[in-house]
């Protein structure tokens, strides 16, 4: 286990900060602060987190580096009305698989400016990892995993998210006893609270463990029956 002792209250003023000077002159003017009070605790956060998700997902990627588990926070305005440059929040993202670290199953930590967010499963599906999804939805073995798990998040209180289309794809039966997830594009689920006096310090660890393990049928499912 490495040095992480929280974040501290500057990260949370970093980011208010940040959404009322959403400009390249104001960040480069705190760009130390932002190295400082959110990057560096975001990468001890990232190492410690590891190490205990191990405990479960021994196979777990927690890397402490930009565009690995931790997100950019320049956004991308190409296709965007939104032209502000960066984003107001922090992401971080550990992942399971050989594949293209959002092609995978992982569990994801979010920070906005008055909560956290604890999520895991898999956002948004490409094509290719879609198709996989729905065979594995239909199929005997995987729709009765699927079934199962989805049994015992509703026991942990937690809800499947990810529904997107409106009408059955074609090639698969409408009738089928799992059909409701053929809808879905995405497959996740996620805790959100306000941000608890545990972030500033070790204990967040522990508590994003506990939502993390109550999340973990859902990436286990994911993993074993699509991925």
């Amino acid at each position: 286990m490495n040095d992480f002792k929280g974040f501290s209250k500057k990260t949370v003023q970093f980011f208010k900060q940040l959404k009322k000077n959403n400009t390249r002159q104001w960040f480069e003017a705190h760009k130390n602060d932002y190295e400082t009070h959110v990057k560096q605790p975001a990468a001890e956060f990232v190492t410690s987190m590891g190490e205990v998700l191990e405990e479960f997902v021994p196979a777990i990627n927690a890397i402490p580096k930009v565009n690995q588990s931790l997100f950019r926070i320049n956004r991308d305005t190409r296709f965007s009305q939104d032209k502000t440059p960066y984003k107001t929040n922090l992401g971080i993202w550990f992942w399971e698989g050989m594949q293209k670290r959002m092609e995978c199953s992982g569990f994801y930590f979010h920070l906005d400016t008055d909560t956290i967010m604890f999520g895991a499963g898999l956002y948004m599906m490409p094509k290719h990892i879609l198709k996989l999804y729905r065979d594995a939805v239909v199929e005997k073995k995987g729709g009765l995993a699927l079934r199962k798990m989805a049994g015992q998040m509703k026991k942990n209180g937690l809800e499947l998210k990810g529904q997107h289309y409106k009408r059955n794809p074609a090639g698969y039966d409408a009738s089928h006893e799992n059909a409701d997830f053929l809808l879905f594009k995405g497959l996740h689920a996620g805790v959100e609270i306000a941000i608890p006096d545990a972030f500033y310090s070790e204990e967040l660890i522990q508590l994003a463990a506990g939502h993390y393990r109550k999340m973990l049928p859902l990436h286990k499912w994911l993993r074993d029956s699509v991925l």
